[in-house]
């Protein structure tokens, strides 16, 4: 079986969302949130038993300055056509550090939840559990504003 590299540029007006903003990436190569597939994220059979997916090198999209990988030639479609509907929520950075305002905190894509409809990362399963166990609403308003006072434009 031959496979096929698949990159797809994305050239998106500086007036998108989140064109041009950080991304929590790898320092060495630039892969978005550990190089996990974002849309996996989405689907109903792996937000039920809590499931990441790796992406493959074989089908990447770059946006917003890094590498997003994907499992899938489906999924980096999905991605390409709608990012700012499945990048998580500060594009990857902890969103637990970011209500705490401790900064753009990087992860790794391996410790993630759902909060409303929006997929949100954490460093670690501690913050993933403050979340869980008290007001994420009111902690995704001190992320916000975190968010808008940080992000890089």
């Amino acid at each position: 079986m031959r496979h096929f590299i698949v990159t797809i540029a994305l050239l998106l007006a500086t007036a998108s969302a989140g064109a041009n903003e950080a991304v929590s990436v790898r320092t060495s190569d630039s892969v978005a949130i550990g190089g996990h597939d974002t849309v996996a994220y989405h689907s109903t059979s792996n937000r039920q038993s809590h499931q990441q997916i790796q992406g493959d090198n074989h089908f990447e999209v770059h946006w917003n300055g890094a590498t997003w990988r994907f499992a899938s030639l489906a999924s980096a479609n999905r991605f390409a056509a709608d990012p700012e509907r499945y990048r998580p929520e500060y594009n990857g950075f902890c969103s637990n550090a970011l209500s705490l305002d401790e900064g753009l905190i990087p992860t790794d894509g391996s410790v993630w939840e759902f909060f409303g409809d929006q997929l949100h990362l954490f460093y670690a399963e501690r913050g993933r559990q403050r979340w869980l166990n008290g007001d994420w609403q009111h902690y995704r308003a001190q992320a916000d504003r975190a968010w808008e006072s940080l992000k890089i434009r």
